[in-house]
């Protein structure tokens, strides 16, 4: 756990509005969300490996849009009622860090939709 005066110093002003104070990126603003290449997706606040590109989809959303985590312990999973909707917000399990919402819209096998803002993630290439 970092303090917040930490989490300013480690990330972008755009990564701390996500990832700490759980805002949202623009649609297609994101530098991932157009990303094919094959690798990793880590959370942007502390590295832990979260998606792999190939649960990576076109959702036509604006954000990426995974259909599986690498693994569910990596994640959290909250009731978001914020702006009158109810949704699930998901957050990194290790920093807590905001990454996005997943919606059940998603194709199979799964049939989940992780909606994740770009600057909540860093891409590493295999």
């Amino acid at each position: 756990m970092k303090s917040d005066e930490e989490w300013r110093e480690l990330l972008t002003p755009e990564q701390y509005y996500v990832l700490r104070d759980k805002g949202t990126e623009q649609p297609f603003s994101g530098d991932l969300y157009k990303n094919k290449k094959q690798g990793i997706y880590y959370c942007a606040g502390c590295g832990n490996p979260l998606f792999h590109s190939n649960t990576k989809f076109d959702s036509g959303t604006g954000w990426p849009s995974f259909f599986e985590t690498i693994d569910d312990s990596r994640i959290e999973k909250i009731k978001d009622t914020s702006h009158g909707m109810i949704r699930t917000e998901v957050a990194c399990a290790r920093c807590s860090g905001h990454l996005g919402h997943v919606f059940q819209d998603g194709p199979e096998p799964t049939g989940l939709r992780y909606c994740i803002n770009s600057v909540a993630l860093d891409f590493v290439e295999e």
